[in-house]
């Protein structure tokens, strides 16, 4: 199943609705909630329900359900698909002694969101090698935690104002400009006078 981030951010906040309250939210609550037009999440629900994430009964109110096959998902998540035991630690140079102990490795604590935000967390693939550096290689994955802001030193998915979406390090110039900064003496430095901002990078996933 195919779905945005702006179509994953309506289906959790319709579970999180079912799950505190025991119904789904009013188009009108997704839209607050969201900070969109009413006209927008009802394009977005309709777009869920097309895809089979979201069912809904005619002419009734609050009616809107996530799919089984997504809300057994969920309950999978939720009882520790994120979760692997922490065995204890292993050195890159010399042999340590091994340590055995009953801590868990909790993905979802490790890169959820930051201290008063909400989870608003998506994954994107890295295309490239300019923050190889930083150990962020092509064809791994970054978690980025949604937000319109950065501090310098950030790590950021930036929208360009050519169109152009960009993995950087975020830095403000005192004359007021934008650098954003690779990790590889191979590419330069990308300068613009504004940018949009759509997330920090909270994490980097790589498969062997």
């Amino acid at each position: 199943m195919n779905l945005t981030p702006k179509q994953l951010e309506v289906l959790e906040l319709i579970r999180q609705c079912q799950n505190d309250h025991g119904y789904s939210p009013t188009m009108q609550e997704l839209a607050e909630h969201i900070g969109v037009s009413k006209v927008t999440v009802f394009e977005r629900v309709e777009a869920l329900i097309r895809k089979g994430a979201l069912t809904r009964e005619a002419n009734r109110a609050r009616s809107l359900s996530i799919a089984e096959e997504l809300s057994e998902k969920y309950e999978r998540e939720k009882n520790g698909a994120m979760r692997y035991p922490l065995v204890g630690r292993i050195a890159a140079g010399m042999p340590i002694e091994k340590c055995a102990n009953n801590d868990t490795l909790d993905l979802t604590n490790l890169f959820g969101p930051r201290v008063g935000q909400r989870d608003e967390t998506f994954a994107l693939r890295v295309e490239g090698e300019s923050m190889k550096d930083e150990g962020i290689l092509d064809g791994d994955y970054v978690l980025v935690q949604k937000q319109s802001t950065a501090k310098n030193g950030d790590r950021v998915v930036a929208l360009l104002p050519d169109g152009e979406t960009t993995l950087k390090t975020f830095f403000k110039e005192s004359n007021g400009t934008i650098r954003l900064q690779p990790a590889n003496p191979d590419f330069d430095p990308i300068i613009v006078q504004n940018c949009q901002v759509q997330g920090i990078v909270t994490g980097v996933l790589r498969s062997y």
